[in-house]
């Protein structure tokens, strides 16, 4: 039986914000219990129109998550026999079609277990990436491995400043990056400088992720969980459907061809067009337009209204609560 690190998210709940300190034990590992938990938070907020931001941080007083549990790659991974690059291509497609079925819990114990595990994993990050919440990791620290990639699976990454750093060294242990680190950080700093820092294994001080584009913002390691929060709760304001869409068209129609990508955008655009949050915001907008003689977002301090609130002012405006 594979054994692993105890591990769970203490979730403090502020209201259209939720907090989740992520308790790795004494090491700050992400472990199969966090990945379950971290699955089933996805599944609640997704399900809960009140709830518009999540803020992820370390319960580690000096990293936000490590990286993963090494004794749960290793020993699932000797649970697998060794395969080439078809092989494992195989093991993974057949991964995502035993994920989809649900059959996970029959195969857990089997050889195939390790790879639905990633999978299932994977699949979570995909979800935070299609949710009309906004997920934000307040790096209270630092974080290598899969604690980089939750970061970066994350809508934004708010870095303590200090001795702390943020990287993929898969390289380091003869593996490569499992949890999406190859692709997200490639899209959020370009191919060459990802391709480099993987292969170099070296991590990103604060500075260096706040210039290369891997974070959006570095501040005192003691305000990072209060500048998540005043993020949260900003881009939280926006109608869940509105971020949802939005999420969806840049995750997934950005990497696509621009043919592809449109369609998505246009699918997307025409789901929140017919809504009923956004006819009420439309016809808000056209009814000021007609009593105030003037387009309100050619009013400076209608525009800085709207940027506070999430949605242009009205009188039949809902701000999608």
């Amino acid at each position: 039986m594979r054994q692993h690190s105890k591990g769970h998210l203490d979730i403090e709940d502020r209201g259209a914000v939720l907090i989740a300190r992520v308790d790795g034990g004494p090491h700050g590992l992400f472990g199969l219990e966090i990945a379950n938990q971290l699955e089933a938070l996805v599944d609640r907020v997704d399900g809960d129109p009140n709830v518009h931001a999540v803020v992820f941080t370390g319960a580690h007083p000096q990293r936000f998550v490590s990286h993963a549990d090494v004794r749960w790659l290793q020993e699932g991974g000797a649970a697998v026999p060794s395969v080439n690059r078809l092989g494992a291509s195989v093991l993974a497609r057949t991964a995502k079609n035993v994920d989809r079925a649900r059959l996970g819990p029959l195969v857990n114990r089997t050889p195939m277990g390790p790879a639905v595990e990633l999978e299932r994993l994977h699949t979570t990050f995909l979800r935070m990436n299609r949710s009309g919440v906004i997920f934000i990791a307040a790096l209270n620290g630092s974080a290598l491995g899969l604690g980089a990639e939750f970061a970066w699976a994350n809508d934004l990454r708010v870095m303590a400043d200090g001795d702390f750093f943020i990287g993929q060294p898969e390289v380091l242990l003869g593996i490569m990056p499992g949890g999406g680190g190859s692709q997200r950080l490639t899209r959020l700093i370009g191919t060459h400088q990802s391709l480099v820092a993987i292969l170099e294994g070296k991590p990103f001080t604060p500075a260096q992720a706040l210039a290369n584009g891997a974070v959006d913002d570095v501040v005192p390691q003691d305000q990072v969980l209060a500048r998540a929060v005043e993020l949260a709760a900003h881009f939280g304001s926006r109608t869940k459907g509105s971020v949802e869409a939005i999420k969806r068209a840049v995750y997934f129609g950005g990497s696509m061809s621009l043919t592809d990508g449109l369609h998505v955008e246009r699918t997307e655009f025409l789901g929140t067009a017919l809504s009923k949050e956004g006819q009420q915001l439309m016809l808000d907008y056209m009814q000021s337009t007609e009593s105030n003689g003037e387009l309100p977002l050619y009013n400076p301090e209608i525009y800085k209204q709207a940027l506070q609130l999430g949605t242009v002012p009205g009188r039949r405006s809902t701000n999608g609560r």
